[in-house]
């Protein structure tokens, strides 16, 4: 499959907010994780009018689906009333338009949409726990299952909020690989170690076969950023030898534990770059970096951009979102 780094999110009425939060936060979270300026997402409804989710919240959406920004994955998102949706659909339109993505997928009940515009004919798909018997029986041209969620190729179907967080972190693995998938989970910590073959609805496959001691040198890496501790002393806490636990990053996370800590200790500098006024020589001694000069050159090399320049965007945004004048 090819990149995907433009997403395009098509709302019905009746979504619900926690599928919709579930599939743009993950991506949100992987973008202010990498500077990855090349994720990009829009939220559009099929005329352009605002969209009512399920918990009666209007959602003013960016402009309708013809008008959207060139997308690589385009998601259909419905919740209750999907078949009222159905009566109303432009197949034609709507076919024509999926054609232009290079990934079509379907969330909670858009798999029920992708299915009626004819998108999962001899495809494996899912959908909503609470619809699986009547998907099965409606479309016999689509096979269903009941796994978490399910990526084949160029379709993506998936059921309820927790199914919807799984698939976006195994898109997030697939195109940013596993480290970024594991930190992007932590932020909502969100356990990704849930067997993927019980439970109703979709089935996942983990992010990371983490094992115990991989999670305690990780820990210990978060809570002593300003003096990184040496691979001995981090294996000393996993209780495995230095040699065992650069083959679990290897294995888990793809990379070297020097490596991985030092991503740990970029993203933190990228928040207090961000996120303060620190100095850059104090924002160095605070992620245990020897030098103002050595932190620029990782900082630079690993988010493709400088903190001179992070800053410079942050007052820009700043200053048009400064605080409005007070009326007497």
């Amino acid at each position: 499959m090819q990149s995907l780094f433009r997403f395009c999110f098509v709302l019905f009425d009746g979504f619900s907010n926690m599928v919709l939060a579930s599939a743009m936060e993950p991506l949100r979270a992987a973008k202010n994780l990498t500077f990855d300026d090349k994720l990009h997402w829009q939220l559009v409804s099929m005329d352009g009018a605002p969209v009512r989710s399920s918990s009666g919240i209007l959602l003013q959406p960016d402009c309708a689906l013809e008008d959207a920004d060139p997308y690589d994955a385009l998601f259909f998102v419905s919740g209750y009333g999907f078949r009222n949706h159905v009566e109303t659909l432009n197949i034609s339109k709507l076919s024509k338009l999926a054609r232009s993505a290079k990934l079509v997928g379907g969330i909670d009940t858009g798999s029920w949409l992708m299915a009626t515009i004819g998108l999962l004919n001899r495809r494996k798909a899912t959908i909503h726990w609470q619809e699986v018997h009547n998907f099965e029986e409606e479309f016999l041209e689509v096979d269903v299952c009941s796994h978490r969620f399910v990526l084949e190729r160029d379709r993506a179907t998936s059921g309820g909020a927790t199914t919807v967080m799984d698939l976006m972190l195994g898109l997030i693995r697939q195109e940013m690989g596993d480290a970024v998938a594991f930190d992007v989970s932590n932020l909502f910590v969100y356990d990704s170690e849930r067997s993927s073959r019980g439970g109703r609805g979709a089935k996942t496959q983990a992010i990371a076969t983490k094992a115990p001691q991989l999670e305690k040198a990780i820990e210990m890496m978060r809570a002593n950023l300003e003096q990184p501790n040496s691979l001995k002393e981090l294996a000393k806490v996993a209780a495995v030898s230095p040699k065992t636990l650069e083959r679990l990053f290897q294995r888990e996370l793809g990379m070297s534990p020097g490596r991985y800590f030092q991503m740990i200790r970029l993203s933190h500098a990228r928040a207090l770059v961000e996120e303060t006024d620190l100095a850059a020589s104090e924002i160095a001694t605070r992620t245990g970096f020897a030098s103002t000069a050595t932190l620029s050159r990782a900082f630079s090399r690993h988010y493709n951009i400088t903190i001179q320049k992070v800053r410079q965007k942050r007052a820009h945004r700043d200053a048009l979102s400064g605080p409005a004048i007070a009326q007497g």
